[in-house]
């Protein structure tokens, strides 16, 4: 008998009809945090109180007379599963309580964590859900334009296929509209879409953010266990936006992750397979930014499978009018508005550059509609920069006629000198001038030669 009660790896608790410890196996200690001699000779009610276990199995089985199984807690914070049989004399009464206790705690947590998963893979489909009805106007784009006819027509055929495309374009043009679009149009529809901003978080957080993580990231004491946007996309298609700001280290890690389709979580050894459909947006020049040292050549050629490449609204400028249109419907409905736009700010829209292209659209479109107090919104409601007089000066006077490549030389010194002389930065300067640094310090460069070769 005290070997068995050496080995048991459960715990043997034998109480009189009293409630009094007669004997405790060794393994008591562990789950206790006390000695069989600790223990032996005390009333189980007392070890209650004392907080040693709660709640005291033996005591439920004196006072039911009965069997009882349930979870007990430890003062050592164990959670134990514990079964209560009473052993009964001839006469009927309680003469010895036997109770049996294994250790589950670690069971338990395996089931917390259990639910925590599905608990935050219901919230991912909830966000999913809510975001894929928030963009359900974007299933159609809104276009009149010859460029965007053609863009249109190679969306709606790549959609078909699962191959990679790849979306360039200056900020705002719609790149983002143009990837739920293919998503949409094509097998994966009724899959997650899944959107991920590649420069909207830190770097450090990036990778979890991308590849899942079993481990704490962020330094908070949370367990940090999150699913990462490969296995939420599993089956439909995960669009990254500006794919161009992605670490060089991470760069590294979705090549592989691409060739694979594979994605192993930080913390973690397994490996786990997904099945996604990639799309990638950017502003930039991959090209120049190859050939700074800024992107990974072989991941460009992954990613490159597919251009599209979206022309700027000033471009194209048969779909100013009818993106109004769409806006000013979409907008009035939204905010319960009964405004109306005269055929001066149409005019206006028409003639304006645009540099922040279909997103300043819209958001001009909303400035104007929630500032005005009066019905008919004209041209004076503008922005200043946009309501200037039509009478006002030309940016760039042209005097002369002189060759093209001339005045486009002339015209980008000048440019140049002036951002230099403001600015005294080629971070700044790209930053005005819309353009990459690498391209400013190549001007520049380009610049000061020919001045060289002048002089």
């Amino acid at each position: 008998m005290q070997a068995i009660f050496d080995i048991s790896y459960d715990v043997i608790y034998v109480s009189d009809g009293n409630g009094i410890t007669l004997r405790v196996s060794s393994a008591c200690e562990k789950l206790w945090g006390h000695k069989e001699s600790e223990l032996v000779g005390k009333s189980v009610n007392d070890l209650e109180r004392l907080g040693l276990f709660k709640p005291s199995v033996t005591r439920l089985v004196l006072e039911k007379k009965e069997k009882v199984s349930m979870i007990q807690t430890t003062k050592t914070g164990r959670r134990l599963m514990v079964v209560g049989t009473p052993i009964k004399d001839e006469q009927g009464r309680i003469v010895r309580v036997v109770n049996a206790s294994r250790d589950i705690t670690e069971v338990s947590k395996l089931q917390l964590e259990l639910d925590e998963l599905r608990s935050m893979t219901e919230g991912y489909k909830k966000e999913l859900m809510e975001l894929r009805q928030k963009d359900e106007e974007q299933t159609n784009i809104i276009y009149r334009s010859v460029k965007m006819r053609e863009v249109v027509g190679i969306a709606q055929k790549v959609a078909q296929v699962d191959a990679t495309v790849l979306l360039t374009g200056e900020s705002g043009v719609g790149k983002d509209v143009l990837a739920s679009f293919i998503h949409k149009w094509g097998p994966r529809s009724k899959k997650p879409f899944v959107t991920f901003n590649c420069a909207s978080i830190p770097e450090k957080l990036l990778e979890a953010e991308l590849f899942g993580s079993e481990e704490d990231i962020s330094g908070d004491g949370d367990s940090g266990k999150r699913i990462g946007l490969f296995e939420m996309a599993h089956e439909g298609t995960l669009y990254l936006d500006e794919i161009c700001s992605l670490p060089p280290t991470l760069q590294t890690k979705l090549l592989k992750v691409l060739e694979d389709m594979e994605v192993v979580r930080i913390g973690s050894t397994t490996r786990l397979k997904v099945d996604v459909r990639i799309i990638a947006s950017t502003n930039r020049n991959l090209e120049e930014e190859i050939a700074s040292g800024a992107f990974r050549s072989d991941l460009y050629y992954r990613l490159n499978v597919i251009p599209i490449a979206i022309p700027p609204l000033r471009e194209r400028k048969e779909d100013i009018l009818a993106l109004s249109l769409h806006f000013i419907h979409r907008l009035t409905e939204k905010y319960g508005l009964n405004k109306k736009f005269s055929s001066s700010i149409m005019e206006k829209f028409q003639h304006y550059h645009w540099p922040g292209n279909v997103r300043e659209l819209r958001n001009t479109i909303e400035n104007v509609l929630l500032t005005t107090n009066h019905p008919v919104i004209t041209a004076q409601d503008l922005p200043k920069h946009m309501a200037e007089p039509s009478g006002t000066p030309a940016k760039i006077q042209v005097n002369d006629i002189v060759p093209l490549k001339e005045a486009a030389e002339t015209v980008e010194s000048e440019l140049l000198e002036m951002a230099l002389q403001k600015y005294g930065s080629t971070t700044k300067m790209a930053e005005v001038l819309g353009v990459n640094q690498s391209t400013i310090s190549r001007k520049l460069q380009a610049m000061n030669r020919r001045k060289a070769d002048s002089g």
